[in-house]
């Protein structure tokens, strides 16, 4: 049980490779990008993914990459302003402590942490998968054939390991009733360090600047009955479909749908989560949004994929077994991801009602959370307390 074969070189597969090297594993990461994802809209780390950061040993690097936006103001659909929010007091993040870092910056983080050790395939994917008693044998796009003890699955939310291994995903898809697009354009706004968020109901859009970036991220939200999935490859479809959405909406709308039309990293996806009987078949497991995709209303994707990827680590390293090493990771790791899977359901998105009573309530909401302090975090973030693994 030497070789591991991880698909995903984003979040969950460079941190289970780290781990994975240091228990002297021989590790492999395919990537279907040409090359390491930089940049890229901000993300989360709280509670006990802090704790596997330190013990990574990278927390300067992520603390000098720490995003520090200083205020999100909310617009009514005019573009007057609702209320101007401190960040952590919407998040209930832990102000000091937790970090909020580009995905691209973590991604970054870990690959140097890992790129003399770990052998990586950028521009190819795992085409066929044939898991036997003596190991996995593996096709990959570009046509080269290997053999790996494990593989797991590190690819997201559309994951193409899990459908190999466990079927279509429309039936571990719980869509949660929104889509969104998200992708740069010019900073001429006057935004620094800040967001702003407007909203009407069914529909929102926002503007995130990090740092003092000639760039912005725009994102652009909306409910709809049903997920997309016939639109999921075809970006043509998923601009004609957001342009429809928000046409007759005003503010800087019509800027926002003219840059979506032509960014060259659009991406669109649903608000979804991953929900699975299991976590593992065979010699094959999931970690990350490939397992359990909470859906980034939770905040909690990149923090669950850093748990988990120590944890399966872990067990493998100190299990008899890779079966029996799975199960442990599972069962330890499961209640913890369900929590944080909970923190959010269908129809449920507080930030982007569907409503006008609701967005009134929110507003109202807002408008009296300006002068609370900052909050001490959710006792989901640190429902897990991280086993040490001693190997021999």
């Amino acid at each position: 049980m030497n070789t591991v074969l991880i698909s995903g070189a984003s979040i969950a597969g460079p941190a289970a490779a780290f781990w994975l090297r240091r228990y002297g594993f021989d590790v492999t990461v395919v990537e279907k990008a040409d090359a390491l994802r930089g940049g890229g809209y901000p993300i989360d780390i709280r509670g006990t993914a802090l704790d596997v950061v330190e013990r990574m040993g990278l927390m300067a690097d992520l603390r000098a990459a720490h995003v520090d936006t200083r205020k999100i103001t909310f617009l009514h659909p005019d573009g007057s302003p609702i209320a101007a929010l401190r960040p952590d007091t919407l998040t209930r993040s832990v102000g000091g402590r937790d970090l909020e870092v580009r995905r691209g910056d973590l991604a970054q983080v870990l690959h140097a942490a890992i790129r003399d050790d770990v052998e990586f395939l950028f521009g190819d994917t795992i085409a066929a998968l044939d898991d036997h008693a003596g190991g996995v044998d593996v096709t990959f796009s570009s046509g080269i054939r290997r053999t790996f003890d494990l593989v797991i699955g590190a690819d997201g939310l559309h994951s193409g390991v899990r459908a190999l291994v466990l079927g279509p995903e429309e039936q571990f898809h719980r869509y949660l009733g929104y889509y969104f697009a998200g992708f740069t354009l010019r900073n001429d706004f006057g935004l620094s360090r800040e967001g702003v968020m407007w909203n009407t109901p069914g529909r929102a859009a926002a503007l995130y600047a990090v740092g003092e970036s000639d760039a912005i991220h725009g994102f652009l939200n909306f409910a709809r009955p049903e997920p997309p999935f016939a639109a999921f490859r075809d970006p043509a479809a998923q601009r004609d479909l957001v342009a429809a959405v928000f046409a007759d909406d005003g503010w800087e709308i019509p800027r926002l749908v003219a840059a979506m039309r032509t960014a060259e990293d659009l991406f669109f996806d649903v608000v979804s989560q991953i929900h699975l009987p299991s976590w593992s078949r065979g010699r094959v497991a999931l970690i990350g949004d490939a397992a359990h995709a909470p859906s980034f209303l939770t905040g909690q994707g990149s923090s669950l994929a850093l748990v988990g990827a120590y944890m399966l680590a872990g067990e493998l390293a100190t299990g008899a077994d890779h079966t029996g090493a799975f199960t442990a990771y599972e069962q330890a790791t499961r209640p913890f991801v369900e929590l944080n899977q909970a923190l959010v359901t269908e129809g449920d998105a507080t930030l982007f009602p569907t409503t006008a009573e609701a967005l009134a309530r929110r507003d109202a909401a807002l408008r009296g959370l300006v002068s609370l302090p900052a909050d001490t975090g959710r006792p989901e973030h640190t429902a897990l307390r991280l086993p040490s693994f001693a190997t021999a």
